[in-house]
Formats: C-alpha cells, sequence, structure tokens
C-alpha cells in the first residue's frame, strides 16, 4: 500500500465534520450508525408516546372534566397543538446557536418531565374534588386548578419545542452523508424513525387513552410522565457512542451571524448593478441574476468599501429563501391535518364502537388505526415503491422529496372529501332515526366507516410529513439542520393556529342571530361536513401552488445528483 493509499484509509476510518463526545474525529467503526441511532430512534418513541398520550384524547379531558364546549375545546387544543408545533424554531435556534443538539435536548428533556408532573398533579387535585359547584349537576375544576394544567400542558409544549428537532436532527448527524452507502441509509432512516414513533404513538393510543377513559385521567397522565423519565436515562446511556456535530463540541462561526450578515450587505448594496454573480449551485448564474438578485449583490464590495460576503454565505442565503414558498404551500396542506385529534375524534364518540360483545373501543382510540396503516405502509414503501421507483426513473432516491411532498397534498385533499362524505351519510342516519336533538344517543351507524379516513392519515403522514422533514433538513446549511426541522414542524404548528382561526371565525359567522353554528355542541345538528369540503378546497388550491414553485426550485448541490 502506497503513503497516498495509506492515508486515504485512515481518512476513511472518520467522519467529515463530526467528533465523538470527547471532542476528537468520530470513529466510523464506534459511533453513529444505525447500532447507535436505534438509542435515539428510543427516545423518540418515549416522548412521542408522552405527548400522544395528551394531545389524542386532550378534547375528551376538556369537554369532560373540565366542562368546556366543543367549539371552545377545538380552538384550545388547536391553539396548543399549534404552540407545540411552533415552539421547535425556538429550540432550534437555541440549539443551532448556542447549546448544541444534545445539551438542548437534555434541557428540554428536564423541562417536559417537570410538565408532566405538573400536569399529574392537577389531575390529582380533580380527583379529590378540588372543584367548585356549577348551575347543573356537574362540577368544573376551580380557577386555581385550571391555571395549574394549563400551565403544566404549556410546559410540555416548551419541553417538546427543544426535544422534537434536535432529536431527530441528532439522529440523521449519526450517518456520513458523503459516504454514500450512509447516505441512503440515512433516507431510511426518516422512513423507519417514522415507523417507531408511530409504534409508540399507537401503543399510547391504546394503552393509555384506555386507562384515561376507564380508570382516571391522574394514572393516565403519570404513566407519561414515568415513560418521558425512562427515555431520558435511555438517551444518557448512549451519550459515549454518538457523533456530534463539530459545532455542538467546538466553536464557530455563527450560521445565523453570517447568513444575516448576507441580507443586510445586500440592503446596502441595493442601489449597485449585479453582472454576473457566477455562484449559484447548478452553474445557472441566470436565475441567481432573476429572482434572487438581490442577495447575490451581497457579493459586491460596499460602496464605502464594506467588505463583500462569503460565496458559500449567500449560497446558504438563497437557500433558505428558496424554502419559503414551499413553506408556505405546506402549511395550507396541513390544516386537514389538525381535525383528526379534534373533530374526528368527537364524531366517533356518536357511533356505535362496539368491536365484540362487551367490548366499546375509546373514541381517541380510533387513531391507532392511523400506527397501523404506518406499519403496513413504511415497509411496503421501503421494500416495493422505492425500488420499484429507482428502476423507472433511475435515481438513487426513486422519487424526489418534492414529488413525495406533492403526492400527500393530494392524499389530504382526498381524505377531506372521504370525511366530508363519512359525515354526510352520518347526518342522514340521524335524521332518519330521529336522534337530531339526541346528542347522547348512539347513532347506529359503524365505526368502519371511520377506517377509510385514518388509514388515509397514515398515508399522507408518509408521504408529506416524513417528506417534508427530510426535504426541510437536507436543504438548509449543516449547521441549521435543527432550524430545518423546525420549519417542517412550524409549518403544522401554524396550521393548527389557522385551523382554530377558522373555527373560531366560521362558528361566529354560522351561529350569529340565532343560527346553528357548523360546529353546534350537537354534534347531530352540526355541519363539519361543509367544513370538510372547504377544507379539501383549500388543500387542491395549495397543491397547485406547490406545484408552481416545485417547478422553479433548484435543490442544494448535495442532493444534485439525485435530483437530475
Amino acid at each position: 500500500m502506497t503513503i497516498a493509499e495509506e492515508k486515504v484509509s485512515l481518512l476513511e476510518d472518520f467522519v467529515s465534520d463530526s467528533v465523538d463526545h470527547r471532542g476528537l474525529p468520530a470513529g466510523k467503526s464506534t459511533t453513529g450508525g444505525w447500532r447507535f441511532a436505534w438509542y435515539i430512534i428510543g427516545v423518540e418513541v418515549g416522548e412521542r408516546f408522552a405527548y400522544f398520550g395528551i394531545s389524542s384524547n386532550l378534547i375528551t379531558y376538556l369537554t369532560g372534566p373540565l366542562g368546556q364546549s366543543t367549539a371552545t375545546a377545538a380552538v384550545n387544543v388547536n391553539t396548543w397543538s399549534g404552540t407545540a408545533s411552533m415552539l421547535p424554531v425556538l429550540g432550534a435556534f437555541i440549539a443551532d446557536a448556542y447549546l448544541g443538539r444534545y445539551r438542548t435536548i437534555v434541557v428540554a428533556s428536564l423541562i417536559y418531565i417537570l410538565g408532566l408532573g405538573l400536569l399529574t398533579l392537577s389531575a390529582v387535585l380533580i380527583l379529590m374534588g378540588l372543584s367548585e359547584k356549577r348551575s347543573d349537576v356537574s362540577t368544573k375544576p376551580s380557577f386555581w386548578v385550571n391555571i395549574l394544567f394549563f400551565c403544566s400542558l404549556y410546559l410540555v409544549a416548551m419541553g417538546q419545542g427543544g426535544h422534537k428537532p434536535c432529536v431527530q436532527a441528532f439522529g440523521a448527524d449519526q450517518f456520513d452523508v458523503e459516504d454514500r452507502k450512509e447516505r441512503i441509509s440515512r433516507g431510511s432512516f426518516f422512513n423507519w424513525w417514522f415507523l417507531s414513533l408511530s409504534a409508540g404513538i399507537t401503543l399510547s393510543i391504546i394503552v393509555v387513552v384506555y386507562v384515561q377513559d376507564n380508570v382516571n385521567w391522574a394514572l393516565g397522565f403519570g404513566i407519561l410522565y414515568l415513560f418521558m423519565v425512562m427515555a431520558l436515562v435511555l438517551f444518557l446511556l448512549g451519550r459515549k457512542t454518538y457523533r456530534y456535530p463539530r459545532g455542538d463540541r467546538e466553536e464557530k462561526k455563527n450560521a445565523f451571524a453570517r447568513i444575516g450578515r448576507v441580507f443586510v450587505v445586500a440592503f446596502k448594496n441595493r442601489r449597485l448593478k449585479l453582472t454576473h454573480s457566477g455562484l449559484l449551485e447548478d452553474g445557472s448564474s441566470e436565475t441567481c441574476e432573476g429572482r434572487l438578485e438581490f442577495l447575490a449583490k451581497a457579493l459586491l464590495p460596499g460602496e464605502k468599501g464594506g467588505e463583500p460576503c462569503d460565496t458559500r454565505d449567500v449560497e446558504d442565503a438563497m437557500a433558505l429563501v428558496r424554502l419559503i414558498p414551499i413553506w408556505i404551500t405546506s402549511v395550507v396542506s396541513m390544516i386537514p391535518y389538525a381535525q383528526y385529534a379534534t373533530f374526528f375524534t368527537k364524531q366517533a364518540v356518536t357511533v356505535d364502537r362496539t368491536i365484540l360483545p362487551g367490548l366499546e373501543i375509546p373514541p381517541a382510540s380510533f387513531q391507532a388505526l392511523i400506527g397501523l396503516s404506518i406499519c403496513i405502509s413504511v415497509p411496503t414503501y421501503e421494500g416495493l415503491f422505492l425500488p420499484l421507483a429507482r428502476r423507472i426513473t433511475k435515481k438513487p432516491s426513486g422519487i424526489t422529496m418534492l414529488q413525495r411532498i406533492g403526492a400527500g397534498m393530494v392524499l389530504s385533499s382526498l381524505n377531506m372529501v372521504v370525511a366530508a362524505l363519512v359525515e354526510t351519510k352520518r347526518l342522514e342516519i340521524a335524521k332518519e332515526h330521529g336522534l337530531l336533538d339526541s346528542p347522547g344517543a348512539t347513532i347506529p351507524m359503524s365505526l368502519w366507516w371511520f377506517v377509510p379516513q385514518y388509514l388515509l392519515l397514515g398515508l399522507i403522514d408518509l408521504f408529506s410529513l416524513v417528506g417534508t422533514q427530510e426535504f426541510f433538513y437536507d436543504q438548509v446549511p449543516k449547521e441549521l439542520r435543527s432550524i430545518g426541522l423546525a420549519l417542517s414542524l412550524s409549518a403544522m404548528g401554524l396550521a393548527s393556529f389557522l385551523s382554530g382561526f377558522l373555527i373560531t371565525v366560521i362558528n361566529w359567522a354560522t351561529g350569529k342571530d340565532g343560527g346553528e353554528s357548523w360546529f353546534n355542541t350537537n354534534l347531530n345538528r352540526a355541519h363539519v361536513d361543509y367544513f370538510y369540503w372547504l377544507l379539501a378546497t383549500f388543500t387542491a388550491i395549495g397543491f397547485f401552488a406547490f406545484m408552481f414553485f416545485s417547478r422553479l426550485y433548484v435543490y442544494r448541490r448535495l442532493r444534485r445528483i439525485d435530483q437530475v
């Protein structure tokens, strides 16, 4: 072996741009890869178990022990879930700019555990009877118990905000993108990550929801607290085997500062003329001089001798700007996704949920079908769809990330059509049996009518949600990958806020002057089906806008080999 070959061999033993827990170059055989990524996947399974143990049945808790109306509870659920999905942007910023992903995960987990502990305490206080009498025979929690409940709920949202983007990014960091084999494994990581999470979510929906509905809420929340403690312990056990991005273990120029400077310098140079930038990743300077000419001016020396920006910094700034139209259209397509934890669950309350003699499943447990769909579709996607797509398209990725997201948008619109038709059928059956004014009566309609819309949600997750996460992780600068994942999560968060806003406006508009609101507390007099048709229309419009912007999108250089 020559000296040059020996040097190459030595280089291949280490991962580029990653270090171990001691700050030394990370060895490929001793750190990261699938073997240690499973530690991180296990941690996220525990966290998702805890989160969905709250979110999947929250509307039942709000309309039950807390005594809220259906519309108010739906808005509160959307507001909380929206906040929980937006906070990852803040958590990712703290991780990428200051603490690093590992430390942020530890701190966020401690906040998470505190929130779950206080949530359990609030449920115990209600169980002990710290409530006040209402005008009817029921009770509602006292003011201070309500304050404790909502404070603990938003502490959980804060913990999730730091945990969610960093854990997934940290898991993807365990694969070296400059190694072709590990790069393909990283693409599979997002799929198997989601499959494992779905297993944890499904277990939570089946077990915890049953405990909450049939034993008591305090025990249900207590189980979530214990799982989150175990998740943190598991994460800490793998500390010495992880690969850490160099930014997590050593000082380097702040990515926010260098990219932010591009916008500042470009603004200062806005009156200067740009003749030729020559910087774009795909070699198309015309594209740069068109849509992104403004940012390219940051490459020019200032009028007063100001120092120009680095080419890499301008490219990174352009990459972030290109993501904006994709992000906006993603928000619109995710509004329907917010409905499964609110109106889907409330609809399930009204129908016959008996699956065996004497066995009736809780309404929120219908969501287990989403996990079942994912558990079936992910292996099918990996084992059948991708090999076939690779053979047809001749691309290592099978289909592009944007094609995957677009397929999810189509399924999202289709799901709202299916949900609208099923709700119309439910209302017809209620009318036929004279149950329109009997909200507590069970409508003689089988639960199997609702199965297709839950199964479609699993496919939407596989294509749109996972595709969006991989896309934003891949297309942002390396130092901002937590932010990339946070952007995908924030799209869902903003969609939840928009859903809550739409519900509030429509409830006011249709319920004023004595009218029957689309979201009447008596769902047999409501028209949630109209709302579903509206969302199907919004999603279709969002899809066509997405098609337009995706055709203009230029992938970053690292992925170009897969996209041509």
